[in-house]
Parts: structure tokens; C-alpha cells; sequence
């Protein structure tokens, strides 16, 4: 997927996990937004080479939160 596909698609992804976020942490959409925005996860599902955008919601969460408990994540290998 090229760069422009996968910005086009970005937001679909985003807005999925920002949902689940929100469903499992009971918080607000801007809390939940800005957690997202500002990790290390958005950094790698915003670069296409990465292929994180191929992870499911579930995934996506799990390593959300695997970032938020402890700092940092490793992602699964494909």
C-alpha cells in the first residue's frame, strides 16, 4: 500500500481503536485521542513500511495498552 492509500485509510483505523479506547479505559474521546496521538504506536501505524495498519482493533489495543503499562511494546512477528 502506498503512502497516500494508507493515509486515506488511517483515519478508519484510528477511529476504530480510539472507540475500543474509550469502551475499555471510560474516558473521553480528547483523553482518548490524545493518548493515542502522543504514543509510539500511532508513530509506527502512521509509516506504512511498518505494516502495524495490518493489525487488527484487538491487536492494535492490546499493544496501546502493552505501551501505556509499561513504556514500551514489541510487535508481533508476521
Amino acid at each position: 500500500m502506498n503512502k497516500e492509500k494508507l493515509h486515506a485509510l488511517l483515519p478508519i483505523f484510528v477511529s476504530a481503536l480510539i472507540k475500543k479506547i474509550i469502551e475499555e479505559k471510560n474516558i473521553s474521546q480528547d483523553e482518548a485521542l490524545s493518548m493515542f496521538y502522543n504514543s509510539n504506536l500511532y508513530i509506527l501505524l502512521d509509516d506504512e513500511q511498518t505494516k502495524v495498519w495490518h493489525y487488527s482493533t484487538e491487536k492494535l489495543y492490546h499493544l496501546f495498552e502493552e505501551e501505556m503499562n509499561t513504556g514500551k511494546f514489541e510487535l508481533p512477528d508476521c
